[in-house]
């Protein structure tokens, strides 16, 4: 079985991939969890590792959380899986290390909200995002209802959230929420 988040380091730089591309990179608990160690290891290494690079392997960045293990579980869990999405991506948030999100397809739910916790975020024109979990009737639980608003105002964030709208890499291009867009391979 291959691990869910993959973990490399090219001198000063480390290169973060979620591997569920079977399962458009969807935040499972094991998934999260693998991620925060890795996170912590980051934080740990300032001197190691000057930089981090969060890509996927597939056709999505991360398409949010996984809602067929959400079906799965009982509400204690649920709350348990929104408490680490949310510790996981704040650790990221505070990483001394620059972070770059590199948005390679679907970043939707969690997915953009993950996206959203890096400092930098670049994505290929065929990367549509939003926190679309609205339209389930799930509030977004990772931060991106605080960060989004940071990066575009609030007014434009409210609209965003609450319409569920995906938006493409060229309108997140427009609205300064990617740094820059680029084809894709």
């Amino acid at each position: 079985m291959s691990k869910p988040v993959l973990w490399q380091q090219q001198g000063h730089t480390g290169y973060i991939r979620l591997n569920r591309p079977q399962e458009l990179n969807a935040l499972n608990y094991e998934t999260l969890a693998e991620l925060g160690k890795i996170i912590e290891r980051v934080e740990q290494s300032p001197r190691e590792i000057r930089a981090v690079i969060i890509g996927a392997e597939g056709r999505a960045f991360c398409a949010g959380a996984d809602l067929k293990e959400r079906r799965t579980l009982s509400e204690q869990q649920v709350r348990r899986n929104v408490r680490k999405i949310r510790e996981v991506f704040s650790a990221l948030e505070r990483l001394p290390q620059p972070t770059i999100a590199a948005i390679n397809g679907y970043a939707l739910g969690g997915g953009f909200e993950l996206a959203l916790a890096c400092d930098f975020r670049f994505a290929v024109r065929e990367s549509p995002m939003g926190l679309t979990e609205v339209s389930l009737g799930i509030i977004p639980g990772a931060g991106g209802t605080q960060r989004l608003p940071r990066l575009i105002g609030p007014s434009k964030a409210k609209e965003l959230i609450l319409t569920a709208r995906k938006i493409s890499a060229e309108e997140a291009l427009r609205l300064g929420i990617v740094n820059d867009v680029a084809d894709g391979c």
